[in-house]
């Protein structure tokens, strides 16, 4: 049994790594920032006993201190954290150059840049400096986006913010790999989540077209390979950035 703090598991992809990770046998953090009752729908389908929820913005260095502290009182510490967090694009923050004003421009970069970059910088530090006082190897998986490599002209903080944190996690591989903790990553492509649904709805046809497979990816898929990458068995991955796109953007 691992204990395992899961950012962002409301709903969507975070939901359904939260889930995976209870159904076998796994101890879980359930991190929310504002949503509350969807948490609570969450905590309600994870396997098991013993889970948790952790609220707080994780835009802020403090708050995400507090999260960490609670789920290792909550939980007995940290085995597992997955960096799934994250301010998505939708049309409150959208960003074009040629149409946002530079006052919008800035509030959008700063946003991101604190919660989706920042945040799991400093859940990083935390959790890695918990593990390593303990003597113990751990796993860290950042949920990037296929974003961060074909680019994202409408939303470029958000491709921004996961290259960035591609990166970050490489670094950490080499740094965390003498402490037996290992950092890897996943890039998925169009994920078919509720907050998607309305997407769907628009422009289903072209988002599934988008893959030779003919359809987008499920949050179920992202969360298997998150679980994995977590595994004993994948530590030689550390350092890995895996592609979840149905061959949709492929990458040399």
């Amino acid at each position: 049994m691992r204990r395992v703090l899961v950012t962002g598991a409301s709903r969507g992809i975070g939901r359904a790594v939260a889930v995976a990770f209870s159904g076998q046998g796994d101890r879980v953090a359930v991190h929310y920032s504002a949503g509350r009752v969807d948490a609570e729908e969450t905590l309600a389908l994870l396997a098991g006993d013993g889970h948790t929820l952790v609220q707080g913005d994780l835009g802020d260095p403090q708050t995400a201190e507090r999260i960490v502290d609670e789920t290792i009182a909550a939980l007995g510490g940290i085995d597992v954290l997955v960096n799934n967090a994250a301010v998505a694009p939708s049309a409150d923050n959208e960003h074009r150059v040629a149409d946002t004003s530079y006052a919008d421009w800035q509030r959008v970069w700063h946003r991101m840049v604190d919660v989706n970059l920042l945040g799991a910088v400093n859940l990083t530090h935390l959790v890695a400096r918990h593990l390593i006082g303990r003597g113990a190897g751990g796993s860290i998986v950042n949920v990037g986006s296929r974003g961060a490599f074909r680019g994202e002209p409408d939303f470029p903080a958000y491709g921004t913010t996961k290259a960035a944190l591609h990166a970050f996690g490489q670094s950490m591989a080499v740094a965390l790999a003498p402490h037996g903790i290992a950092v890897t990553s996943v890039a998925p492509g169009f994920v078919a989540t509720g907050r998607q649904a309305a997407k769907l709805a628009e422009n289903g046809a072209a988002l599934r077209e988008q893959s030779p497979f003919g359809r987008v990816g499920t949050p179920e898929e992202v969360a298997d390979a998150v679980l994995y990458l977590a595994s004993a068995p994948a530590a030689w991955a550390s350092g890995a950035i895996l592609d979840l796109n149905g061959a949709s953007h492929l990458r040399t």
